[in-house]
């Protein structure tokens, strides 16, 4: 839990300066943004377990922000802890109706946000059992947290890559068509596969293979499709 990744949105620049030395000082992973349009960005190139979000920020609303967030597929699951200035009780329910999984008033002492922290990353922790974990060698693929692991630890994939890999490891051993993948992925947003299938198969190789332009996990099957190996590693010459 102290690895945590989190993410800090807010546009005073020394609370969160302030904020995130002591956070990292405590073993977390701390990135900032000073805008809604920072915090954008940030999700849409890394995977944070948390976001602190603050109320009022120069381009927008903090509850606005947990809005969309909550209306968009790739982040509706997305742990958000609202911060305010304000304090009054209705931002705090409006904040919580929206989705915010906790809610803390300005000015607060860095130990409570801590915290705060700690409690909703161990109150949201999945509870898994053996099925929601699919082993492959040293590669894990957990349902429950949504996450792929190799060698323990977690691959860079975005939402749509991790999918599209589950949709290959429930199947192993099974050649996969581009439309049987296409069909299988049915109720995502469209735009989250504007590109080829192909693009997403290469990046996905790029974080879960030893070798890319080798892969024994992904492999493709010519005319037909892709297939997710049975056997990895020492013994991937068996698919």
């Amino acid at each position: 839990m102290s690895s945590a990744r989190l993410l800090l949105i807010d546009d005073d620049a020394r609370l969160t300066g302030m904020v995130g030395d002591y956070l990292r000082a405590a073993g977390f992973e701390v990135s900032t943004a000073g805008s809604l349009a920072q915090a954008r960005e940030a999700l849409a190139h890394g995977r944070f377990e948390l976001l602190v979000l603050d109320l009022m920020l120069p381009d927008g609303d903090g509850l606005d922000f947990c809005r969309w967030l909550r209306g968009d597929a790739r982040w509706r699951h997305q742990p958000v802890l609202m911060l305010s200035a304000r304090g009054e009780p209705m931002d705090r329910i409006l904040g919580l109706e929206l989705g915010a999984d906790d809610y803390l008033a300005k000015p607060f002492e860095p130990r409570e946000l801590q915290a705060r922290i700690k409690a909703l990353l161990r109150r949201l922790e999945p509870k898994l059992d053996g099925d929601e974990v699919l082993r492959f060698g040293r590669l894990e693929i957990d349902l429950a947290a949504r996450v792929a692991r190799l060698d323990g630890k977690i691959c860079d994939l975005t939402s749509h890559q991790f999918d599209l890999l589950v949709v290959l490891a429930q199947s192993p051993g099974r050649v996969l068509s581009r439309d049987q993948i296409m069909d299988a992925l049915k109720g995502h947003p469209l735009e989250a596969f504007d590109r080829s299938i192909d693009v997403h198969i290469s990046r996905i190789r790029a974080v879960i293979e030893d070798d890319p332009k080798n892969p024994r996990r992904v492999l493709t099957v010519r005319g037909a499709g892709y297939v997710f190996a049975r056997k990895q590693d020492a013994d991937a010459d068996a698919a």
